[in-house]
């Protein structure tokens, strides 16, 4: 099997440089320059939580792909979110009519890249373990996390174990008959992590001092999956069931739930998220749009307000054009909107 890698950054490369050194053929693709020429000079070098290693790899630019005779059968796409259109049709010279792509992304990518190439050639992939891209050539690998394929109707395929058996050299992959669920699952955590790179504080010190807060920014993306359709699936600490429905939260056992997932957290060596390293450090736009904005979009269209989100949305936004700063008062102000709406609640 062939592997085309587009976006060879934190997720893309780290994947990417298990498969390849476990003997699969993959061909690593990046916009960057000075990235692609460190990876054809120095190889790649992935500075992990539990082994650092190097090795060479083939790399291009994204400009670089031409149409081959012998094009891909997975097209593993890993680009922020708001460039998928841009980076899929790039690829499209290189792919053939059975390629399959397959995305690495947060959000609902799915949909877009179903609308662009087929959903018969869509299959949906559910990624949480963390990664950073450092510099040319370097990527770090935080911590494991849970990995997720499935087709976007659920069959169980013989390309779908094929694709299992390759990505499973990273650790431990599952095949799913609800990847929906667990894209929507993480959608609900994704509201969670924005919310922490309001303030310049670790994922876990957030999530333990606004612990309600983070289970109503989990519900309100809930209340949407709903709307469509779909049941969040649970993965590593994150529990959408505990959450949602709001009627049935149990904190005796929410409260334990969230410390668990804090912990886990805190015990990453990448303590803080990806959206706050897009601000704070590599100064560009997030995904929020993508992400949030996304299902706020989707969720106005089944009459849900979504206060928080939409509040989180114009923060995060802000944060991207300078106009605020990152600090503890940005969350008292998302905590007072939920203990308002609270209050203001029909009992």
């Amino acid at each position: 099997m062939r592997y085309l890698v587009v976006g060879a950054g934190a997720i893309g490369a780290t994947l990417g440089a298990y498969m390849a050194r476990a003997g699969e053929d993959v061909t690593f693709v990046d916009k960057d320059p000075e990235h692609v020429v460190a990876m054809q000079q120095r190889g790649l070098t992935i500075q992990g939580f539990a082994e650092t290693f190097s090795l060479p790899v083939r790399a291009l630019r994204i400009e670089e792909m031409r149409a081959a005779p012998d094009p891909p059968d997975f097209l593993l796409l890993a680009v922020k979110a708001q460039h998928t259109r841009e980076a899929l049709s790039a690829a499209m010279p290189a792919v053939g009519p059975n390629t399959a792509v397959v995305s690495l992304q947060n959000g609902l990518n799915e949909r877009t890249i179903a609308e662009m190439c087929g959903a018969e050639r869509t299959i949906g992939c559910f990624v949480n373990f963390s990664a950073d891209y450092l510099g040319p050539g370097l990527v770090h690998y935080g911590s494991s996390g849970a990995l997720y394929l499935g087709e976007l109707d659920g069959r169980m395929t013989e390309r779908l174990r094929a694709l299992g058996q390759a990505v499973g050299h990273l650790g431990k992959v599952e095949l799913t008959t609800n990847i929906w669920g667990y894209l929507w699952g993480k959608l609900g955590y994704a509201n969670m992590l924005f919310a922490t790179a309001l303030a310049d504080e670790s994922m876990g010190d957030v999530t333990r001092r606004y612990p309600q807060l983070m289970v109503e920014l989990a519900c309100e993306v809930y209340d949407v999956a709903d709307r469509e359709g779909v049941r969040p699936e649970a993965f590593d600490t994150i529990t959408p069931d505990l959450y949602w429905p709001r009627e049935a939260q149990d904190w005796s056992r929410i409260g334990p739930a969230l410390e668990r997932m804090a912990a886990w957290q805190l015990s990453s060596q990448k303590t803080k998220s990806g959206i706050w390293r897009d601000l704070k450090v590599r100064h560009r736009p997030t995904e929020v749009r993508e992400q949030p904005g996304r299902v706020l979009e989707i969720g106005r269209q089944h009459g849900l307000a979504m206060p928080l989100t939409a509040r989180l949305v114009a923060m995060i936004e802000e944060l991207e054009r300078g106009e605020r700063e990152m600090s503890w008062q940005n969350l008292d102000e998302l905590e007072a909107m939920r203990q308002a709406s609270h209050a203001r609640a029909p009992r």
